[in-house]
């Protein structure tokens, strides 16, 4: 018996698992190969618990956009607006929206599709009560810029065209022209594409029926006080 005992404490086998929980215990099959008849006992084994003192993890957000001339604010008292929420989402939405359409660039057809795509703000539901969808804005964003080769790879970012920049420029000089104060929204955005007049996102627009007088109606929702995008 003592010789089993000597032959089972040789052949402890533990079963580990690949980064095990300091909250799960441990499996020990005990296996006595030279005595079959003593069988497997299978026992458990509680680990201590330690306390994990993690630092925790901390997430920046950008609370801005591209703008090709970052010193505009430089005059004594003045400060870039900050962008709402749902306009970076918007323009994170219309690079991810660029890249499927396999685009080198994010023109303002992507500006204008990534504000549909986001849905929530106050511009696409303006928008869509105007007949303007995103369905219809891509099909005519393939009728006017054609199909990218199959075969492209956009960039992961792909780069803003000259026409994108200026309407985002547009969106951030007209809110430092304001004394109301608050976010450059959505509403911002498109009407910077709108002020493109050769851009393809204000093609786009007119062809689905947007126009000036729409507009200064779309314009006149962000200059009511306490004005949120949503």
């Amino acid at each position: 018996m003592a010789s089993a005992q000597s032959h089972c404490a040789s052949s402890l086998s533990l079963i580990r698992r690949s980064e095990p929980s300091p909250h799960l215990a441990k499996i020990v099959l005990v296996k006595c190969p030279n005595n079959s008849w003593l069988g497997t006992k299978i026992l458990t084994v509680k680990p201590q618990l330690s306390v994990c003192n993690r630092r925790p993890f901390a997430a920046t957000v950008s609370f801005s956009l591209p703008t090709a001339n970052p010193s505009r604010a430089d005059s004594p008292g003045a400060e870039i607006p900050k962008w709402s929420s749902k306009a970076i989402k918007s323009f994170a939405m219309g690079e991810l929206e660029a890249r499927k359409l396999k685009y080198p660039t994010t023109g303002t057809e992507a500006l204008l599709m990534g504000v549909l795509i986001e849905g929530t703000n106050v511009a696409a539901k303006f928008l869509r009560a105007n007949g303007v969808t995103l369905f219809k804005v891509r099909d005519e964003t393939v009728k006017l810029l054609g199909k990218a080769d199959m075969f492209f790879f956009s960039p992961e970012h792909p780069r803003l065209t000259d026409e994108a920049q200026k309407a985002l420029d547009w969106a951030v000089d007209t809110k430092l022209q304001s004394v109301d104060g608050g976010e450059i929204t959505t509403v911002h955005i498109i009407l910077g594409i709108w002020s493109e007049v050769d851009s393809p996102g204000h093609k786009i627009l007119s062809t689905l029926g947007f126009n000036d007088e729409k507009a200064k109606e779309l314009e006149t929702s962000i200059s009511k006080p306490g004005f949120k995008d949503d």
